[in-house]
C-alpha cells in the first residue's frame, strides 16, 4: 500500500504556454521510453522476481515513476492550458486538440498512443533487469533531446531533475543485476537451466 503526498516530487512552475514544446515533452507520458511504461514495466516485473531485495527496488523505482508521469502530465497541462483558438492553430496543435481538446492523454512525440508493447515482463530477473537499465538510459536519451530544443528554464529545470533520476534508477538496477548474477541459484534460469547451453540437447532433453 502507498501513502499519496498531494505534491509533486519535484516543483512544476511554468508561466509561458507552448504547445509546439507540450507536442514533444507528451512522450515522456506515453511514449515508447516515456514514464508510463517505466512504472508499468517495474510494477509488473516486480511479480515473478524471486529477490526480495530486488522485488523491493522494482517497486520502490517503480513508484517514483508514477511520480514522474505525473510531473510530464503538469508539464504538459501547464503548457496548454488556457490556449485560444488562434495559438492552436498558429502552434500545430489543432490535430491533438480535435480528439482531446486540452485534456492530458498518453501518447507519443510521433502521435502514436500508448501501448503496453512499449515494455516487457519476461518472468527472467537478468533479462528483466538488464531491460530495466536500457529503458533507463533510453529515457535519459529523450530527455537529452528534449533538453536541446527546451529554451524555458521553467521547463528545464524539472525536465533536468528527471534526467537526473533516470541516471540514479540506471545505476541502481545495475547493483540489482550484479547482486542477482552473484547469487545465481534454482529461481533464476540461467542456473535452472544449465542443459541450454549443451549443443548436443535440444529442449531441454
Amino acid at each position: 500500500m502507498w501513502n499519496y503526498e498531494k505534491r509533486l516530487q519535484y516543483p512544476v512552475k511554468i508561466k509561458r504556454t507552448d504547445a509546439k514544446m507540450a507536442k514533444m515533452i507528451i512522450t515522456q507520458f506515453g511514449g515508447p521510453d516515456g514514464e508510463l511504461a517505466a512504472s508499468m514495466r517495474y510494477l509488473a516485473q516486480r511479480y515473478d522476481m524471486p529477490y526480495r531485495e530486488i522485488a523491493g527496488l522494482l517497486t520502490d523505482i517503480g513508484t517514483e515513476e508514477l511520480a514522474h508521469m505525473e510531473m510530464i502530465c503538469t508539464i504538459v497541462h501547464q503548457l496548454t492550458r488556457d490556449l485560444t483558438p488562434e495559438q492552436i492553430k498558429a502552434e500545430g496543435f489543432e490535430d491533438y486538440y480535435v480528439d482531446h481538446t486540452l485534456g492530458v492523454w498518453p501518447m507519443a512525440a510521433s502521435g502514436a498512443p500508448f501501448t503496453s508493447n512499449y515494455f516487457q515482463s519476461k518472468g527472467d530477473p537478468i533479462t528483466n533487469l538488464t531491460e530495466d537499465m536500457a529503458a533507463e538510459q533510453k529515457a535519459r536519451t529523450t530527455y537529452d533531446n528534449i533538453l536541446r530544443l527546451v529554451k524555458d528554464p521553467d521547463i528545464c529545470d524539472p525536465i533536468r531533475f528527471l534526467r537526473a533520476r533516470e541516471i540514479v534508477h540506471f545505476q541502481r538496477f545495475g547493483e540489482g543485476l550484479r547482486r542477482v548474477q552473484d547469487q545465481l541459484d534454482s529461481r533464476n534460469f540461467y542456473a535452472f537451466n544449465p542443459s541450454f547451453s549443451n549443443p548436443k540437447k535440444c529442449n531441454g532433453r
